[in-house]
C-alpha cells in the first residue's frame, strides 16, 4: 500500500521574508522526477508518512512546512507570532521561492484537504510550472465548503454542534470561524487552549463515522501543533482563504493541458464530493476516483489508489 520509510537527504529552512523561515526536505531520487507536497489545515505541517506515497526511485520527493507550523519559524503555537503575513498569496509566494531554490522548472504536486485548495490556486498562478497533479480529497476552500463544515453539519451532530457553539459568546455565533479566531488569539492562554481543543473537537465529530478513521484525528496533535493548526485554520477561513467566492473552479480551464487525478471519499462528510464532481467536470484534463469506503481520514483502497496515480503519471 506505501513505499518503505525513507529519510531526507538533505533539509533546510529558507527565508522567505517577512521573518518568516518555511522548512523544506528532500527524498527519494536526486534525480529523479520532482514533486512537491502540500500538506493540508491549513496549518497542518508534513508528516513522515507523506513521504511514503511516492515510489523513492523515480521521484525527488519535496516536503515543505506552511508558514506557521510543523518545523517553520516562527511557529503560530506562540501568541506572539503575527499572522497578518500569512495568506494564500504568501505561501503561493514561497512555493515558487522554494521551486527556485531547489533548481525546479516543474513539478508534480500533491496534496489534499486544504493543501487541494492551495495547489489549484498555485496551479492557476503558474501553469508553466506544473507537470502533473494528484490531489487525495479535493476542497476550494469556498464560503460555502466552509459554512458547511462549521455550521450546516450541525443537522447531523446537534449535540456536539451546541458544545462547539457554546464556546463562542452570543454574538459571536452567527459567524462561528471569525467567532473562534478571535478566541484563538485572546490574551488569556486558558481561553486560547479550550478554544483550540472544542475546534478539534468538533473536526473529530466530522469525521467520526468514518469506517477506517482514527478515533482522534485531530485532537489527539501534540498541544504545540493543535494550537498552531487552529489558530492557522481559523485565520485561513475567517478570510475564505483570501480568494473570490468560486474563484479556483472559474479558472479551471487554465488548468488545461496539466494531466490531474482526483481521489476523493465518497463518505467524506466534512468535503462532500459535489465539490471533487464540479472540479473534475471544469478541468477536462483530470480523472475523478471516487472511492465508496473512504471519508476524509481515507482507506487502504483510498491510498492504493493514490499511490497508482503518483506511480502512473511518472512511468519508471
Amino acid at each position: 500500500m506505501l513505499y518503505p520509510p525513507v529519510e531526507p537527504y538533505d533539509e533546510g529552512l529558507l527565508d522567505v521574508g517577512d521573518g518568516q523561515l518555511v522548512h523544506w526536505e528532500s527524498c527519494g531520487d536526486p534525480d529523479g522526477t520532482p514533486a512537491l507536497v502540500v500538506h493540508g489545515g491549513p496549518g497542518s505541517g508534513c508528516s513522515p508518512r507523506m513521504r511514503r506515497l511516492f515510489d523513492p526511485d523515480r521521484y525527488r520527493v519535496i516536503l515543505f512546512d506552511q508558514r506557521g507550523c510543523g518545523r517553520s519559524l516562527p511557529h503560530a503555537s506562540d501568541p506572539a507570532t503575527g499572522l497578518e503575513h500569512n495568506t494564500t498569496h504568501h505561501l503561493i509566494a514561497d512555493m515558487e521561492r522554494l521551486r527556485e531554490h531547489s533548481g525546479v522548472e516543474r513539478w508534480v504536486l500533491f496534496g489534499g484537504s486544504w493543501g487541494s485548495t492551495l495547489i489549484l490556486a498555485y496551479a492557476q498562478r503558474h501553469p508553466e510550472r506544473v507537470a502533473g497533479i494528484v490531489i487525495a480529497g479535493v476542497t476550494m476552500s469556498r464560503r460555502s465548503e466552509i459554512d458547511w463544515l462549521y455550521r450546516d453539519t450541525a443537522r447531523f451532530f446537534p449535540e456536539g454542534w451546541e458544545r462547539f457553539r457554546d464556546v463562542l459568546p452570543p454574538a459571536d455565533r452567527k459567524d462561528p470561524v471569525a467567532g473562534y479566531a478571535r478566541l484563538l488569539n485572546h490574551p488569556d492562554a486558558e481561553v486560547r487552549e479550550r478554544a483550540a481543543r472544542e475546534w478539534c473537537a468538533w473536526e473529530d465529530t466530522l469525521v467520526s463515522l468514518e469506517p477506517h478513521g482514527a478515533p482522534t484525528p485531530y485532537g489527539g496533535r501534540p498541544d504545540r501543533d493543535l494550537m498552531a493548526m487552529v489558530r492557522v485554520t481559523t485565520h485561513y477561513f475567517a478570510h475564505a482563504a483570501w480568494l473570490e467566492e468560486g474563484e479556483l473552479l472559474r479558472n479551471a480551464r487554465q488548468l488545461a493541458g496539466i494531466p490531474g487525478v482526483l481521489v476523493h471519499g465518497r463518505q467524506d462528510l466534512s468535503g462532500p464530493a459535489i465539490t471533487a464532481w464540479e472540479l473534475a467536470r471544469a478541468w477536462p484534463d483530470a480523472r475523478l476516483h471516487i472511492v465508496e469506503d473512504a471519508g476524509h481520514t481515507g482507506s487502504d483502497a483510498f491510498r492504493r489508489t493514490v499511490r497508482t496515480a503518483l506511480d502512473t503519471l511518472v512511468p519508471r
